[in-house]
This record gives C-alpha cells, sequence and structure tokens, in this order.
C-alpha cells in the first residue's frame, strides 16, 4: 500500500502499461507543434568520426514516470514530450548507479561500479569521508578523452567528478576546459548557494542564503549554459557540454511560476524534511521542479535551432537514479518511479532505469525508439566512436551509435549489466536479457541467493522465480563475483 500516495483532484485516467513508448507515446506527443523533423540520414560509416558537438543534460532523481509522454498524469512536460517525439526514446536504459556520485563517475569514466574508484557517495565509515576522483592517468573522464581528439570541454551544474572536493581546479584537472558549479554534492542540496565556483575562482553569491535567496541556481546554470553555446558556435570548434542540472533533487525549491501553477491541486501530506528546507506543498513543488527541468531543455534545444548547429549535435537527456523518498516528498505522491518498484537507493528498477531520449535532428529518426539495453557507462564508448578514435579495453562500455541510428542488427549487445551498492547492507543486481537477479545485505551474507525476475513477463519485479530457475540464479551469481574488482575502500567478499 502506497500510504503516501497524492491524488490530483480531477479524475485522470489509468496509467499506461510498463511498456508505455511506441504507439501510446507517439499518441502522446501528436498534439504537440514543432518543426519538421527529418528522419534519419547516414550510414553508421558516415556518422561514426563525424565529430559533432555532445550536449549531455542530466537530472538529478527524476523519476522513469515524471515525463507525461511516459504516463505521467499530474503534471506535463511538453518539451521533453517534444524532444522524445523528435528524437528516440531509448526504453532499456539505466543509471550507473541508484545515488549520484557512483551514478556519475560511471557515465564519465565508462565503466560500471564494479570498477569505477568512486562506488559510493561516502567512504564506508566512520568517518563518514566523502571520496574524489584520482589525478590523472587514474579515473580518466571522457571530458579528457574527448579533449584529446580536439573538443572544447565544459561541465557546469554539480560536479560528477568528487561527492565533495576541496580542489577548486578538480573539475578542470579531468578534463573539463569549462566549470561552473558546485564541488560539493552535499552544497548542490542547497539552490540558493551563497558560492559558486567557475574554473578554480569563488563566485560570491551575497543575496542567496541556501535555502533562501533571490538567485536561484537551476537559472544560473542555464544561463551560463547558453553563454557557452553561443562561444561555441562562433568558434566552430566541435564541443561536448554535460549540464548536470539539480532538480528535482530536494531541497524542494523552485521559483515560483514553476510551482504556483501546481499549489492547490493537490491532497498534499507533507512528510518530515530531515534536514532540507521546510516543504509545505511537496506535491506542487516536486511538480515545479520538473517543470523547470523541461523549461530547461526547451531553451537548449531552441538556442541550437537559432545557432543554426542543431543538425551537427547529439543531446542526450537522462536522470542520474530514480525518484526519491526524502525531503517531505515521497515518490508514490506522483507515481514517479511507475511502472517500476522501488527508488532512489534500490537496486530494483525504481531505483536504476531512467528515462533517456537521444534527439539528433536529420541523424536520429523522429519518434525512433530503441530496445537495446544500455547504461551510463555506454556513453563514453559512444562518445568516442562518433569522436573517431578507438575505445579503451579497459570500458565496461559498448557504444550505442548503431542503436541510436535505429541499427539495431549491427548494435552489439551486452552480455551482463551490473550494478554494487555499498549502503543499507550491500546490494547488488544484475540484468542478464530479460532475466534480472537483485541482491540484498550482500555484506553480511556474501553467498546468499539473489532474488530473480522476469523483466519480460515481470517489470514490476513483483514475483521472485528463482526457486523455478536455478541456473539462471546460478549464472547470476557467476556474473555478480566476476564484475566485483575489490579496492581499497569498497569489497564486498573479501
Amino acid at each position: 500500500m502506497l500510504k503516501y500516495s497524492v491524488k490530483s483532484r480531477s479524475k485522470a485516467p489509468a496509467r499506461a502499461g510498463p511498456l508505455v513508448a511506441g504507439a501510446a507515446l507517439m499518441s502522446a506527443v501528436a498534439g504537440l507543434t514543432a518543426p519538421e523533423v527529418m528522419g534519419a540520414s547516414g550510414s553508421l560509416d558516415e556518422v561514426r568520426g563525424s565529430q559533432p558537438n555532445i550536449i549531455f543534460i542530466l537530472a538529478d532523481d527524476l523519476g522513469y514516470g515524471d515525463l507525461s509522454a511516459l504516463g505521467q498524469e499530474n503534471f506535463r512536460t511538453p518539451n521533453l514530450d517534444r524532444m522524445m517525439a523528435e528524437g528516440m526514446f531509448f526504453s532499456n536504459h539505466y543509471a550507473g548507479s541508484t545515488v549520484c556520485a557512483p551514478s556519475r563517475a560511471a557515465l564519465l569514466t565508462g565503466n560500471h561500479t564494479g570498477r569505477v574508484w568512486q562506488r559510493a557517495n561516502f567512504i564506508p565509515g566512520p568517518p563518514r569521508e566523502q571520496i574524489e576522483f584520482r589525478r590523472d592517468p587514474q579515473d580518466i573522464t571522457i571530458a579528457t578523452r574527448l579533449q584529446e581528439t580536439g573538443y572544447h570541454t565544459a561541465m557546469i551544474g554539480k560536479s560528477g567528478v568528487a561527492c565533495n572536493s576541496e580542489d577548486p581546479d578538480l573539475p578542470n584537472d579531468k578534463g573539463f576546459d569549462h566549470f561552473f558549479g558546485f564541488l560539493a554534492h552535499r552544497a548542490a542540496h542547497r539552490f540558493y548557494p551563497e558560492e559558486l565556483t567557475r574554473n578554480g575562482e569563488t563566485v560570491a553569491l551575497p543575496h542567496n542564503e541556501g535555502h533562501e535567496g533571490k538567485i536561484y541556481s537551476g537559472d544560473l546554470f542555464l544561463d551560463e549554459s547558453l553563454r557557452y553555446l553561443d562561444e561555441r558556435a562562433a568558434s566552430g570548434q566541435p564541443f561536448f557540454l554535460h549540464l548536470a542540472l539539480q532538480q528535482p533533487h530536494a531541497d524542494l525549491s523552485v521559483p515560483d511560476e514553476f510551482e504556483s501553477p501546481f499549489v492547490g491541486r493537490f491532497e498534499e501530506d507533507p512528510r518530515p524534511t530531515g534536514g532540507y528546507r521546510d516543504a509545505p506543498h511537496p506535491a506542487a513543488t516536486y511538480a515545479g521542479m520538473i517543470l523547470s527541468v523541461d523549461h530547461t531543455v526547451r531553451r537548449v534545444l531552441q538556442k541550437l535551432r537559432e545557432l543554426g548547429i542543431e543538425e551537427n549535435t547529439l543531446v542526450i537527456f537522462s536522470s542520474d537514479n530514480g525518484s526519491y523518498s526524502e525531503g517531505g516528498y515521497h515518490y508514490s505522491m506522483h507515481d514517479s518511479n511507475a511502472p517500476f518498484r522501488g527508488g532512489k537507493r534500490d537496486l530494483y528498477e525504481g531505483g536504476i532505469r531512467v528515462p533517456t531520449i537521444a534527439w539528433w535532428p536529420g541523424t536520429v529518426e523522429a519518434g525512433g525508439r530503441t530496445d537495446h539495453v544500455s547504461a551510463f557507462w555506454d556513453f563514453p564508448a559512444t562518445a568516442l566512436e562518433l569522436a573517431g578514435v578507438a575505445v579503451p579495453e579497459e570500458f565496461d562500455g559498448i557504444s550505442f551509435l548503431p542503436a541510436l541510428l535505429g541499427l539495431e542488427d549491427e548494435q552489439p549487445a551486452h552480455r551482463y549489466l551490473y550494478w554494487e551498492f555499498h549502503e543499507r547492507g550491500g546490494r547488488q543486481a544484475v540484468r542478464y536479457g530479460d532475466w534480472k537477479g537483485v541482491r540484498l545485505n550482500v555484506h553480511d551474507n556474501p553467498d546468499a541467493p539473489p532474488e530473480l525476475y522476469n523483466l519480460a513477463e515481470d517489470p514490476a519485479e513483483q514475483n521472485d522465480v528463482g526457486g523455478q530457475h536455478p541456473d539462471v540464479v546460478e549464472r547470476i551469481l557467476g556474473f555478480m563475483r566476476e564484475a566485483h574488482e575489490p579496492n581499497e575502500h569498497f569489497s564486498l567478499y573479501e
């Protein structure tokens, strides 16, 4: 029973089923107006090495069910829906982890959480130490690798190279020519920061006080991104922009223009905030934060069109993990992770399967969909293939460029996907074809069999069928042991 469920006061139709996209998706976006979009063009050989601009927009804690094109009924996301109608939807795409720091580490390095250095927000303590990327040649990022091929690189928003760092130069040293944003994830809980960092220098924001203030960080990051696009378009040099938004992570906070349309629309039941900003209207504020993300996507795609570089720019939108239950909000309030089980900090689908869209007019077919099973650690391999350089053997990821171009027959598949999570007793998960194995309390019981689910028949992971398929259970246990490489901070079996 979802005891925190919040219902819209207006009666709404039943939510779409678990594999919504296809015809249902196109029906949902059919009424949106958009400029004419060309279908896919160019062969794999023509696109490989073409060095397009690359933008990766990452929302923070946005759930699979938070897009209206995917069934959200309490609010709409017209610009993300339009992006999906003009681009390609990845129905089986997974975040790097179920919390932010290791998820972003997988996105930037090309390795899953069995091998990345930063596998948690904190080093298992006490003391509860935060962790950051090591100096090159360790933890080499996709930004560094793209720099070496002639790209200009930028990260704007929440730093992905450290959960916390006291080194203001770290993002630049890890491959980003330009950085503006938060060095620490805990500081990024606040949407009215007193200071930010731009290329090693402190930017003071004296009218802000953390929880409250005059300058919303999401507005700053959007403005910085638009300026960056103006500069790079004028230069003619290919660029990689990683726009790492904070929304909709708690604090629950958003400018009134986004929140006010929802206040009074829901029967609210505010929950304890646990140190976050007070949240008198958690469902309304959360909806407004999703709208601010939607607005940011609109402005970025609009800018690309204004500059005339949209047909030479691949834009990917995703989220770093599923939606949450903190700061006064519970993901059941808007069914944010529907149709899946669980949320942030779970390795069930609701914690790690994320809504992912690729947009590249003239190259990616409008209204496309791929069911290719992919994950964050595939992004660096894809970017390098576009840049025209070999994918390093040490990557766990494989390029999804063939799927992006609609060439499913040429798309290599993963043998399996793997996650490990070092909070809450230790957890592991493997996706192997349509099979999904999830293990809990690994630190105390490293030999326990996993729960087993058939995602084709049971995407909500309600029926553990491990007892009926012991051979699959043994295979998944083998994958779990194979994928985990211990390091000095993170071990499971040793």
